[in-house]
Order: structure tokens, then sequence, then C-alpha cells
């Protein structure tokens, strides 16, 4: 059944990816068949042809906004002529945030030092553009909290997205003005701490996400993600707050409206 009505928006997702290909209209159509109105594609996964990707895609279609920056995993490979770049992009008027970016101390894929250096000049490249951000933080959360306080200096606003802290974490973040997105992640077995920290964070300070084609919610596990699924995300906080999927639609929809201004 077509529920247009709802419109959600998918905060965060990579649909400019290979994964993808020959298909964007047909993923559209299912997200709004879904009830999904918006869909933010985010560049910075892989290398500087995920974000013109992006920025292309978001040209070629209405209802599809981008992002554009580099992912912690790849900070030793960002140049001088990538932030330039960059910033040229950042100007474009369908981009609406600086990212993703920030802080993985999982992987490791870079050097910590090195993803602090760069996340500060995307937190700044946020403040001269005026733009949101959009922060990529796993275990690394102190760090990235400080960065953000220090370094925006109070004025850079955004969105942690595909959070998986717990709840001190959540409220150094809250306590920034940034608000917290939650993924396909929520809806797995084995994740009852998150969704009690989604039991606590406000509904006025959260977005819904996929982070296609990553991070597939159940009942469809081991698939491709895409947008449409962002609405079993809404579903899942619905039933952790007890409240109605379409309380959760319109809210989490006029968030992502107020942080980037679509």
């Amino acid at each position: 059944m077509v529920q247009q009505s709802l419109g959600l928006i998918d905060s965060h997702a990579h649909i400019q990816g290979k994964e993808y290909a020959g298909e964007t209209e047909a993923v559209l159509a299912r997200a709004r068949q879904a009830g999904v109105e918006q869909v933010i594609v985010v560049g910075g996964a892989g290398d500087m042809s995920s974000n013109t990707m992006a920025v292309a895609l978001a040209d070629s279609f209405p209802k599809v906004y981008a992002t554009v920056g580099m992912h912690p995993h790849d900070a030793k490979d960002v140049s001088a002529e990538d932030l330039a770049r960059l910033m040229e992009l950042a100007v474009h008027p369908k981009v609406i945030a600086v990212g993703e970016t920030g802080l993985d101390y999982y992987y490791d894929h870079s050097p910590h030092d090195l993803q602090s250096r760069v996340f500060t000049r995307f937190i700044q490249m946020a403040r001269e553009t005026d733009l949101p951000i959009v922060v990529h933080e796993r275990d690394a959360a102190r760090d990235a909290a400080e960065l953000l306080r220090s370094e925006g200096s109070g004025k850079v606003r955004g969105v942690i997205h595909c959070f998986t802290g717990d709840y001190d974490a959540a409220r150094d973040y809250l306590d920034l003005g940034f608000y917290l997105s939650f993924s396909g992640i929520i809806t797995f077995k084995n994740a009852d701490p998150l969704r009690r920290v989604v039991q606590k964070v406000p509904l006025e300070r959260m977005f819904v996400e996929t982070d296609s084609p990553y991070l597939t919610p159940v009942p469809h596990r081991g698939k491709r993600n895409e947008p449409a699924y962002v609405r079993l995300v809404a579903e899942t906080v619905a039933k952790v707050k007890g409240i109605t999927l379409e309380q959760v639609a319109h809210t989490t929809t006029c968030n992502v409206r107020e942080l980037f201004r679509i």
C-alpha cells in the first residue's frame, strides 16, 4: 500500500554507489511507496567520487539532497586538493551538510592523530560554509565530543549518524545541540542496550536512517539495504517509545528539515 502521507526522510544513505547502478529510479520509487518522501545521499565513503556522484544524484532528482566530506577511514588519503574540491562542492544548492566525517577507533584504518586533524578541518569547513555537519563516530565518543566542543565553538550544529553508543555519550552530544540518528541496528535481536537509549532520547532530537547499502533492518538482514527500509527503523522507534509511526515520521522529518534547512 502506498504511504506517501507518512513523509519519512532517510537521513543517511549511500545510493550513489555501484550497488545501485541502473536502479536509482526504482529504488526511489520503492521508497515513495513505503512513505519515504526525501533521501539524503551522503558523500565521503571511499574516495572523492562518492561526493561528486552524490551531488550529481541530488541534481537529478528533486527529492534528493547531498552531503560532501570524507570518512575517517580515509583520513590518511585526504589531500589539500581534495579539501579544496570539497569546498567547491559545498556551495552547490543541493548540498545541505559537510560529511560524513569524524572519528573511528574501532577499525583504525587511519591513525588517530590524522583522523583528528582531518575531522578538525571539516568542523572548520562547516563553520566557513555555515552548513551543519554529519558525524561518523565509533568507539571515539569522548574525543569526538571534545573536538566538536572546542573546534565548533558552539557555532556548528549537526547529527551523529548511526548512533550506537551508551546514554552517557548520547547526553554529551545532546548537550552540544546535536541530533542523534538511529539505523536498522535498533531492529537487531542483540540491540536491547541501544533500544534503551532510543527510549531515553527525546524524539525531538532524533533522525532515522538506513545507511544503505549497509545495516539492513530485520526482517531483511543479509540483503542490500535501501531507503524504503527506513520505515522499519521508524516503526521500531515507535514501538520502543509507545507512540505511533505517524508521530515518529512527523517529528523526525521536522528535525531533519530544521537542521538541514530543506
